[in-house]
């Protein structure tokens, strides 16, 4: 008797410049696992046409009704939002920002991993082993979107902009028992705290003072506060010392790509945005932009994007396969196989083919 295939829903949203090459790469590669898996399980797609050139056409990034749409799919699958002729704040407010915000996609995982093969800007990288995962804050902090601008009719240079940070108890203890739930799975069992409480002495103090609270229900685990400021240098200067960083959401999107940078590229990071209570659906999204530059000639790296894969295999409870694509990840860069982001000549076919012949070596 044959079991019947687990079948997962996605929401494939492409968006953006190399967002429609890296999405369709990552397809790709989840089809081809799918078609190995002896029927196991199997993905039904759904692409939105929504992003900026959806914008010119209509006004809008998506549909009136696009969260309704998207509410009952398993995952979203995103590739990246942004172009040089709608205003950045509105393509991301319009779409990422609205989607994250409104399926309360609170914990953005940003794992920092070295790759074979690929030449880290970081000197230490060459002989010690390296690997952290930055845990991001995602619903509120300094992307809580409040504030506004007024007093324009006072004329030229007489306008005010307000924009303030969000920091509530509910926010920072969810994110930090995330964090260490998270490293209690860690062979380096630790959670560094980034803060900046000697300058925001209300919303990271705050922060600070529950972080304290939730560290002591967790003995096993080490832990450590640090200073943005001081974490940056960390990052370069003592990366092995790190295991799971937790940050607010605007000192954790700056790290994590600063981590991803030290890995060798941006184009090589992964992030998965999750509503833990599974309330919603997840999305999962490469850290890289859209990069016009590019877009169009076959060029981006698609790394970024089946790791995000990986990471969403990982939330469908199929570890073993997410381990599986990172393997082959591992091994395509491992044999010189890379976009010329990392220093290589292959294109993102070339990339996403060996990513998938090494799925069936």
């Amino acid at each position: 008797m044959t079991t019947a295939p687990r079948t997962f829903r996605i929401a494939a949203i492409p968006a953006d410049g190399v967002g429609k090459e890296v999405v369709a790469a990552g397809r790709a590669v989840l089809d081809a696992l799918a078609e190995d898996s002896a029927g196991a399980f199997a993905f039904e797609w759904r692409e939105f046409p929504w992003g900026c050139e959806y914008y010119e056409r209509t006004g809008t990034m998506m549909d009136e009704d696009g969260l309704d749409q998207l509410k009952d799919f398993d995952a979203i699958y995103f590739g990246a939002v942004g172009w040089p002729t709608v205003p950045d704040h509105i393509s991301l407010w319009g779409l990422r920002l609205k989607i994250c915000q409104s399926f309360d996609q609170w914990a953005n995982v940003r794992p920092v991993h070295f790759l074979p093969g690929v030449v880290s800007p970081l000197r230490k990288a060459d002989d010690t082993e390296l690997d952290w995962v930055v845990v991001r804050e995602n619903s509120e902090g300094e992307y809580a979107g409040l504030g506004g601008r007024n007093l324009g009719g006072r004329g030229p240079g007489g306008e005010v902009a307000v924009q303030s940070a969000l920091f509530t108890e509910v926010g920072c203890e969810r994110i930090m028992r995330f964090a260490f739930d998270l490293a209690r799975n860690r062979a380096h069992k630790k959670v560094s705290s980034v803060t900046k409480s000697n300058a925001q002495q209300y919303g990271m103090v705050l922060w600070d003072d529950v972080f304290k609270r939730v560290a002591a229900d967790y003995p096993d685990v080490e832990t450590e506060s640090v200073l943005v400021d001081a974490m940056s240098a960390k990052f370069v200067l003592k990366p092995e010392d790190l295991s799971v960083v937790v940050a607010s959401n605007l000192n954790a999107d700056i790290l994590s790509d600063l981590g991803s940078a030290l890995a060798g590229s941006l184009g090589l990071a992964a992030s998965a945005n999750l509503n833990p209570e599974r309330r919603y659906p997840s999305m999962f999204e490469p850290v890289h932009g859209s990069a016009p530059d590019i877009a169009g000639h076959g060029l981006a790296n698609p790394i970024g994007a089946v790791g995000s894969a990986a990471l969403m295999l990982e939330h469908f409870g199929l570890p073993d396969q997410a381990a599986r694509l990172n393997k082959s990840i591992e091994a395509t860069t491992a044999v010189g196989i890379l976009t010329r982001d990392v220093g290589g000549t292959a294109s993102t076919e070339d990339v996403t083919k060996a990513i998938i012949d090494a799925l069936n070596a």
